[in-house]
């Protein structure tokens, strides 16, 4: 569900409580029923380690926000479940076994987790669903804007094909994995875009959201529809756009057609300057990280002004209906944005971007 502008007035009006020092205020006002001090302990569970933002930028991220919020006396336990359920499941039980404060769960499987998100509940843990859309009785929700994602790919991959772009041209779609609903919502953005428009010519759900799976599925497309006959490819994120090029440069093609993506790793925007890939979206991790730090703080410390402040949208997931939620705002990622995001984000620097194999290229967009 999307309420963007509801989103935007939730950002503002948690800028104007700081202004005003509210969301700085302890127990006179912020705090209905405080529960906990500085000392708290959050439990983090990520997903996978194939895209390297959740060990390089979330849980860094979240654990600096934590500290920061706690005056150094809160700390962060991490898990990473490297994309199996059955792990994330059992790291979650031994958080719940560690009696942390509150958990923040990245599920594999949203629908999976479920169970143990009833079992936090039972044992008094809150937990919020980070990134993606956890099914169970969960607290809070904060993540991107998810159909936007799709709908900034699908609208930059028809700019890519030009004014000239026809129902003819045939596009191939490697989507995320079906058991990630973020996945299902950044699709139907981009269908919104692209339905009518260009003929989706073939469609793949990736499992596990690997770069191997996805190379897999479009050599299987290329083997369909022919090599020469792909207008562009709708890939969800960059590590599969990876796999997508490595299965045309493989079949020989050496003119690749635009090709999307998604979370600005690094690889990505060097093969954006390099012009394998066309684009990616942008999304402000220290935005969304730090907000869920504060989030589970104030959840945890009973400052209900401060966390209805952060979570003023709504969203419903199969299990639960007008769950408190933020969701933090994308941009295209391609050649002209770079300087713009992530460099003046701090996500890289020119030299870890522009490295010798790509001096020239920078150069020529003026990254020197």
């Amino acid at each position: 569900m999307r309420r963007i502008a509801i989103a935007v007035a939730a950002s503002t009006m948690t800028l104007s409580l700081a202004g005003c020092g509210v969301l700085d205020a302890t127990g006179d006002g912020a705090s209905a029923s405080p529960t906990k001090g500085d000392d708290v302990t959050i439990g983090l569970l990520l997903p996978e380690k194939a895209n390297s933002r959740y060990d390089k930028f979330d849980y860094p991220i979240i654990k600096s926000k934590v500290e920061e919020l706690t005056d150094k006396k809160g700390k962060v336990e991490y898990a990473n479940a490297d994309a199996d359920a059955a792990r994330q499941a059992g790291q979650m039980q031994s958080m719940i076994d560690d009696k942390v404060d509150i958990i923040l769960v990245d599920a594999v499987d949203s629908h999976a987790i479920a169970g143990q998100v009833k079992k936090a509940k039972d044992a008094g843990i809150p937990v919020i669903a980070y990134d993606r859309l956890a099914e169970g009785p969960i607290d809070a929700y904060i993540s991107f804007d998810n159909e936007l994602v799709g709908e900034v790919q699908g609208r930059t991959l028809l700019e890519a094909l030009g004014s000239n772009v026809d129902t003819s041209d045939k596009v191939v779609m490697v989507n995320g994995s079906p058991t990630d609903p973020n996945a299902k919502q950044f699709k139907q953005g981009a269908l919104s875009e692209l339905n009518g428009k260009v003929t989706i010519a073939d469609t793949f759900d990736t499992p596990d959201w690997k770069p191997e799976n996805a190379q897999t599925e479009m050599a299987e497309a290329i083997g369909k529809i022919g090599k020469s006959n792909i207008a562009g490819v709708y890939a969800a994120n960059d590590g599969m756009a990876g796999g997508v090029i490595k299965a045309l440069k493989a079949a020989g093609v050496t003119s690749l057609p635009p090709i999307t993506g998604q979370d600005a790793e690094l690889d990505a925007v060097q093969r954006i300057i390099g012009g394998e890939q066309y684009m990616s979206v942008y999304k402000s991790y220290p935005d969304e990280a730090e907000a869920a730090a504060q989030m589970a703080v104030t959840k945890v410390q009973g400052k209900d002004i401060q966390f209805d402040a952060l979570t003023q949208d709504k969203v419903d997931s199969p299990t639960a209906k007008d769950i408190p939620a933020k969701l933090v705002q994308v941009s295209p990622l391609v050649k002209s944005s770079i300087k713009d995001t992530v460099i003046a984000d701090g996500i890289y620097t020119i030299d870890e971007i522009c490295t010798p194999r790509y001096k020239a290229a920078c150069a020529a967009i003026g990254l020197k």
